[in-house]
Formats: C-alpha cells, structure tokens, sequence
C-alpha cells in the first residue's frame, strides 16, 4: 500500500479466508424443503497489516509490544491505523467492482485484535514471533437522554421518520474519520442544505444559526474539492460544520 504512485511502500496488507467450509451445490436447482433453520457456518475474514519497513532488532520489536500493552492510546493509534488502510482497500475494492454494498468496517466490529510482529511470511499466515490481544475495549458510558432502541422501533414501525439529512451526515462522519476529505466537503454540503431545507423550522435558534454561519464556508470547501485535496482551513471548516449538524440532530432526537 502507497499513498502515491511514485512513493514507497509504506504497509503491506493480507487478506485471508477462513472459517467455514465451501457449501456444495444442491441436487439439482430445486432447493430443498426445511422444518427447521440450523445456524450456518459462515466465513471470515482476517486482515493482517504489515509494516513495510521492518524493525532494527528483534529487541526492538519486543519492546514496542510490551510498551504497548500498557499505552491504551499507543494501542489506539495501532489499531486506528490498520484500521484506515483496510478501509481504504475496502473503497479501493468497491470502486474497482462497482459494488455499492461493499462498505467499509469499524474495530468493534471485529472478531479479535492482535498486535505482533515477526517475519513477513509469518505474519501472512497468521504466525507471530510473539503478539498479544488487547482485552474488549469498554464502551465509555455517555449520560443522554437518547433512546436509540425506541427510535429504532419507532422508525421500523413507521411512527417516525428518517430525515434525508441523517443519513447524510452520517456519511459525511464517515468520510472524515476515514481521511477522505474532498468526499467529506461535497457530502457535507449536500448534508447542510438539505438539514436546514428538511429540519430548520424544528431547530432551536441556536443550532440554526451555527449551521448557516457554516454555509459559506462549507460550499467553498466543497467548490475547492471538486479540483484539489484540502488541507488547512477548508479542512477545518468542514470538521466543524458536521460537528454542528451532529448536535443539531442530537438536540432533536432529545426534544422528541
């Protein structure tokens, strides 16, 4: 993996299947009938992500391990960035076949975690010279007053409904965290219009009025992606404008 073309390799990455076995074809193409559902084996996948350049030593190599296991923020930034380069492979995978419903992961949706080091033909099997499993992280416990179980009942069950503008500045969260930020600025822009356009008279004069402050700045971030990566204050500009419209929303699923 390369951030361009002419650049070094900076990570290696492995994608491996494993799991469950291949399911046979049926006799014939008429199925077959059932009186009850067992669970079926299904497939995983484990995505191994190397460092190109290796460590001086394999003292040194066992020294970041250790120093790791208790540096929960060394441990983060680790994880946050295998993160982003199979996330990245995951676009670069859904661009390459058109397939829209190839989307990307988050750590919590991971099976296991583990951070090692040993040789390079090791590590593409699985086999470490030494690692180690980070326990589950806990979920820090945040004091709202959202109840997203009843909301999800209530959208399910049609007694409410999504604004078009939630799911786009989810998308738009999304591109941030990632590091895509021209996708952000354009996402972001179409989020804003359409929250103010679809949930504006509902907003308390307060987020209101932050979110078309953001407006300006917004569109030129947006209008500036459309040529050349952003950086700097354009950047910036769009971080803060999704922050506003995520607590925009917030304060309005509170209010219900």
């Amino acid at each position: 993996m390369r951030a361009d073309s002419d650049g070094e390799a900076e990570r290696v990455l492995v994608l491996a299947s494993l799991g469950a076995p291949q399911r046979r074809s049926l006799r014939g193409r008429r199925g077959r009938k059932l009186s009850h559902a067992e669970p079926e084996p299904v497939q995983t996948t484990r995505a191994t992500v190397v460092r190109a350049q290796p460590f001086g030593s394999a003292g040194e190599a066992a020294t970041w391990l250790d120093e790791l296991q208790g540096d929960e923020g060394g441990r983060e930034a680790e994880a946050g960035d295998a993160l982003r380069r199979v996330n990245a492979a995951i676009r670069a995978q859904r661009a390459a076949a058109g397939d829209p419903y190839l989307r990307e992961v988050s750590l919590a949706q991971a099976l296991v975690l583990r951070l090692g080091y040993g040789p390079g033909d090791g590590l593409a099997d699985g086999r470490f010279t030494q690692a180690w499993e980070p326990p589950p992280e806990r979920r820090k416990m945040r004091r709202s007053m959202e109840a997203p179980e009843e909301r999800f009942a209530a959208l399910i069950g049609a007694r409410d409904r999504a604004a078009v503008a939630e799911e786009l500045v989810l998308r738009a969260r999304l591109d941030l965290d990632a590091g895509h930020l021209r996708e952000a600025a354009l996402q972001a822009r179409v989020a804003l219009e359409a929250l103010l356009a679809e949930l504006g008279p509902s907003l308390a004069e307060e987020p209101r009025v932050a979110l078309e402050a953001d407006r300006e700045a917004v569109a030129a971030a947006a209008a500036a992606a459309l040529r050349n990566p952003l950086g700097g204050e354009a950047a910036s500009a769009v971080e803060a404008a999704v922050g506003h419209m995520e607590s925009a929303l917030r304060r309005l699923r509170v209010a219900r």
